[in-house]
């Protein structure tokens, strides 16, 4: 069988062999052709259709991931025994032609990630699958697209389709992946009876405007690795059912209006294989309950992605995330969390991405979490799983851009600790996570002067100690930190001069804004002048700490480089002279 490829997940194409145009004299000899294949490379202009009227007995064509431009010529039709039809990846638009849908041997059709409007024909059955997500496509998906019920897979996720799920995919018995992720598509899931699809693996129907509960026929389709029901409208309960879905392994079902938190977690840690659970935005004002029985030692012991961010949860940071010992990303932001942050989360020694931002929490850095073992030693931190997740996971800084990861190990390590009322010394210690890429420490009330050995944070990539009451001297060894490319220490009371060199002459001004006492080129401010007396008061230069969005939220069903509802932004591009092999 095909495997199909996700838009999120494009594999990167070899460096290009051949460019150019594809001409008819080239086509013109090949009379017995059953395989054309141009697949990654660099041709251009309008797709070649005369191949079928020369070789009508090709079985396969891929043109995908070139440069192809324009429509879809009439013509394929005459391909009388084409199976396989690939063109995705390329700048194609226009209307999709009726005459593919003609050839009765056509098994696969897969146009993802071009610029198709307008609607899917009707006459798209008897297909085994269907790949046209990453488009512009509208209307409604066809009503007889199930019929007859060979589909395996569908994938017309991130176009502008609308209406209701057809009731014919629910008689596709054979169907293992269904994707409508990021469309307008509307209706009572819980009235689709999905317990037909007996080899359904994994289904994505999030960035929707679906109602009603989680659909408890959906629990009957005991294959299912994957859900994704992120970002609708849906309400009630985590039912008992889903236990019965033994090889369920991610499940995320963000950006709802679920209730009884507790609830969840005591059904959902009997489904013993789950590695993925993201429950962002449900729950909304409940108490974060610190039972430490409310999970058994057996229980959770294959999590590694937790996210809970966003249901703005009273209470404090639960003990039973200790008994979590394979647990690798835990997101507890935007809550009322209070109390301080508590040391056993060191002992968690497989955890490398840690976001407890825009809380209530105050006391100090614990020493214990310069002792994470991911963070700090080479080997456990090449240990991080690389196998790839059954669906990507998104990530939200700063509320401005998303990005999307199909492997736990590109997560970048980190600590968010930012928008908090954290106190005392940022620790000599820290200069020991020697493999962390993020750290903010932002908008809360770290004093003291900055240590010396966050220089020995090589791989550091964001350090973000803005809108605290740091004083003293910006370390010039920080310069040193050659990956460093996002870098603020605004609104401190630093004094000195700005190191100049390395990743410094980078940086812009609003990196160093609200410290008079510091100087330099960038500030226009020379370090020859007298600096006694210009410190700000720190009554005034706390006016400026803004309670803003800042914690990363991991899970919301965004799209891909397309403009479109629910807020979906493009994906941030990382700098290849930046990137560590």
């Amino acid at each position: 069988m095909h495997q199909y490829v996700s838009l999120e997940s494009p594999p990167p194409p070899p460096p290009p062999h051949f460019n150019g145009t594809i001409q008819s004299s080239f086509l013109e000899p090949v009379i017995n052709l059953e395989s054309f294949d141009i697949s990654n490379n660099s041709f251009f202009g309008p797709i070649p259709s005369i191949i079928c009227s020369y070789s009508a007995a090709v079985r396969v064509l891929d043109l995908s991931y070139n440069d192809f431009r324009g429509q879809i010529p009439q013509g394929f039709g005459s391909c009388s025994n084409l199976v396989t039809l690939r063109a995705g990846f390329n700048h194609l638009s226009g209307s999709i032609p009726d005459d593919i849908y003609s050839v009765s041997t056509l098994q696969e059709v897969s146009l993802p990630a071009n610029k198709f409007s307008g609607p899917i024909s009707e006459s798209i059955v008897n297909l085994r699958i269907l790949a046209l997500y990453g488009n512009e496509l509208t209307g409604l998906i066809p009503q007889d697209i199930g019929r007859p019920s060979r589909l395996e897979q569908l994938l017309l996720h991130i176009n502008h389709l609308n209406g209701t799920v057809p009731p014919s995919l629910m008689t596709c018995t054979r169907l293992t992946v269904l994707n409508l992720r990021v469309n307008f598509l509307e209706g009572e899931l819980s009235a689709l009876d999905f317990s037909n699809l007996s080899q359904l693996g994994v289904i994505d129907l999030g960035n929707n405007f679906f109602t009603g509960s989680i659909p408890q026929s959906l629990f009957s389709c005991r294959s299912l690795t994957a859900i994704r029901l992120a970002t609708n409208n849906l309400t009630g309960d985590i039912l008992a059912g889903i236990m019965s879905l033994q090889s369920l392994s991610f499940l995320s079902v963000s950006n709802n209006s679920l209730t009884n938190f507790t609830g969840a977690i005591e059904v959902l840690k009997g489904c013993k294989n789950l590695t993925t659970l993201i429950l962002t935005k449900n729950f909304y004002n409940e108490m974060l309950p610190d039972n430490g029985n409310l999970i058994g030692s057996e229980d959770f012991q294959n999590l590694q992605i937790l996210v809970l961010g966003g249901c703005n949860f009273a209470g404090k940071i639960p003990t039973w995330l200790v008994k979590l010992r394979k647990l690798e990303v835990l997101d507890l932001s935007i809550y009322q969390i209070t109390g301080k942050i508590p040391g056993w989360l060191g002992t968690l020694q497989n955890l490398f991405y840690m976001d407890l931002s825009q809380n209530l929490l105050y006391g100090g850095f614990p020493g214990e979490l310069t002792q994470l073992r991911r963070l700090a030693s080479q080997e456990a931190a090449d240990q991080v799983d690389r196998s790839a997740l059954e669906l990507p996971v998104f990530v939200q800084p700063n509320n401005a851009s998303n990005q999307q990861y199909n492997l736990l190990s590109n997560l970048p390590p980190a600590i968010y600790l930012g928008n908090n009322n954290l106190d005392g010394n940022i620790p000599t210690e820290i200069g020991q996570l020697k493999y962390i890429h993020i750290l903010d420490l932002s908008k809360n009330n770290f004093s003291g002067k900055i240590p010396e050995t966050i220089s020995n944070l090589t791989n550091l990539e964001k350090l973000d100690l803005s809108g605290n009451n740091l004083s003293g001297e910006i370390p010039s060894s920080l310069k040193g930190l050659h990956f460093l490319s996002s870098f603020s220490v605004a609104h401190n009371n630093l004094e000195g001069p700005i190191p100049t060199g390395g990743q410094f002459d980078t940086f812009p001004i609003t990196s160093f804004l609200g410290n008079p006492g510091l100087c330099g080129q960038i500030l226009q401010h020379s370090c020859s002048t007298d600096k006694s007396a210009t410190t700000q008061p720190s009554a005034v230069r706390k006016s400026t700490k803004k309670k803003t969005f800042i914690g990363l939220i991991l899970g919301i069903s965004f799209g891909i480089a397309f403009s479109h509802h629910h807020n979906i932004m493009d994906i941030l591009q990382e700098d290849p002279s930046k990137r560590r092999h």
